[in-house]
C-alpha cells in the first residue's frame, strides 16, 4: 500500500514562496504520472500541476508561470515550488498519482494560506 507525506505548507504572505514536498512509501512510483492537486474550504479538490513519468510538467492555467513542479525518483518524492502566491492560492495541498481515477490512498496534505 502506497503512504503519502506532504510536508512544506505554511503562513505567508501574499508574493512570498513556497516549496512542497510528497514522499512515498510502500511503492516505486517512477513509472507513474504524479501530481498535486488542492482543495480550498467548500470547495472541490482540483488538479494543480502534474509530472509525467518522463519529466514533461502541465500546469493548470491559474499557476501557470509561478509554481514548478519536479520528481525525484531515486527518492520517491514529487515538490512543488510555489512563488508569487496569492491568497487563492490558500487550500490544503496533496499529492498523489495522476489522473485522479487512479490515485492511492490520500494522505494528509499540507496546509498554505496566503494572506493578503
Amino acid at each position: 500500500q502506497v503512504q503519502l507525506v506532504e510536508s512544506g505548507g505554511g503562513l505567508v504572505q501574499a508574493g512570498g514562496s513556497l516549496r512542497l514536498s510528497c514522499a512515498s512509501s510502500g511503492r516505486t512510483f517512477s513509472n507513474y504520472a504524479m501530481g498535486w492537486f488542492r482543495q480550498a474550504p467548500g470547495k472541490e479538490r482540483e488538479w494543480v500541476a502534474r509530472i509525467m513519468s518522463g519529466h514533461d510538467a502541465y500546469y493548470r492555467d491559474s499557476v501557470q508561470g509561478r509554481f514548478t513542479i519536479s520528481r525525484d525518483n531515486f527518492k520517491n518524492s514529487v515538490y512543488l515550488e510555489m512563488n508569487s502566491l496569492k491568497p487563492e492560492d490558500t487550500a490544503l495541498y496533496y499529492c498523489n498519482r495522476y489522473p485522479e481515477r487512479y490515485s492511492w490512498s490520500w494522505g494528509q496534505g499540507t496546509q498554505v494560506t496566503v494572506s493578503s
